[in-house]
């Protein structure tokens, strides 16, 4: 119990602090495509970087090392490259459209259901004994 975690890296971004010397950023890529647009972005910005490449079982992974001054620049890099190369969540556009009228019409059906029952709601039951 004496060793802390000092960091857990969950996989939800691909940036985190270098392992060793915490002056440097580590941005990691699993795609050739979306590192080669990082890089040429690096580059046009002048920022300087370290790569590198990491296999991790059977992916090869992109890695850039970047001084902590320019974490913001590179973000918006960052940013600019997921962007760039995304891909939508519902791949086909008759899918996708099914799901949002479909989504719409629940919205809907539920509006008219509360606004018909909303009414009877307020008036108290009698009961007789």
């Amino acid at each position: 119990m004496d060793k802390k975690i000092e960091h857990l890296d969950l996989g939800f971004v691909n940036y985190t602090n270098h392992p060793t010397n915490n002056d440097y950023v580590v941005f990691r890529f699993a795609d050739e495509h979306r590192a080669n647009s990082f890089r040429e972005l690096l580059k046009e910005q002048k920022i300087w970087f370290e790569e590198s490449q990491d296999q991790k079982r059977q992916l090869l992974v992109y890695l850039f090392g970047l001084h902590h001054t320019d974490y913001n620049k590179a973000q918006k890099i960052n940013i600019t490259v997921e962007a760039k190369h995304k891909k939508f969540l519902i791949p086909g556009k008759f899918f996708r459209w099914f799901i949002v009228l479909f989504g719409l019409t629940m919205i809907i059906l539920a509006a008219i259901g509360y606004s018909i029952n909303g009414s009877k709601q307020g008036t108290p039951v009698k009961t007789t004994r």
